[in-house]
């Protein structure tokens, strides 16, 4: 499991990937100095770290390298989530209090997410809330097409049982 980054380590990486190319010590230097006083040769040491650590990868370019992520932020923030859930003795209880923790905005993306992860069959059926949800968000021009149509499809070939055909 991942050790959380520490603060010049975080500093390094969220450049990283936010260019989401291979960088070079001096530019990641450049960026970083617009916040704080650093040297080259800490940026240069952290890059190495975050290299031997698995975080990057690099690649030789004349005397310097360039170090392009090894995974995403997301993937780092799953697996920091994960890590810490794991280590609880009641994962139920610390995902209730995780949970309440959130905003409206982030359960909202957490449900999205699970939708995603399991797949088509669940937006097909979405939960008793989310139904009533829909039903306020969905076009108000026309219900009784709505309605007509899902009689329709219930009983396709009703007007034709009815005349016996």
């Amino acid at each position: 499991m991942p050790r959380p980054l520490g603060e010049l380590e975080d500093a390094v990486m969220t450049r990283v990937w936010k260019w989401n190319r291979p960088v070079t010590v001096r530019e990641v230097l450049e960026d970083l100095q617009q916040e704080r006083s650093i040297a080259y040769t800490t940026v240069m040491t952290v890059l190495d770290n975050l290299h031997q650590k698995g975080w990057v990868r690099r690649e030789a370019e004349g005397r310097a390298y360039r170090y392009e992520a090894v995974s995403t932020r997301a993937a780092y923030a799953a697996a920091l989530m994960n890590d810490a859930w794991s280590q609880s003795d009641n994962p139920a209880a610390a995902l209730v209090a995780f949970f309440g923790m959130m905003s409206e905005e982030q359960r909202q993306a957490l449900r999205d997410a699970v939708r995603i992860v399991q797949g088509p069959e669940t937006l097909a059926a979405p939960e008793p809330r989310e139904q009533e949800a829909a039903r306020e968000e969905a076009p108000r021009e026309a219900p009784q097409q709505q309605a007509s149509g899902a009689r329709e499809e219930e009983n396709p070939g009703s007007a034709e049982d009815a005349d016996g055909r």
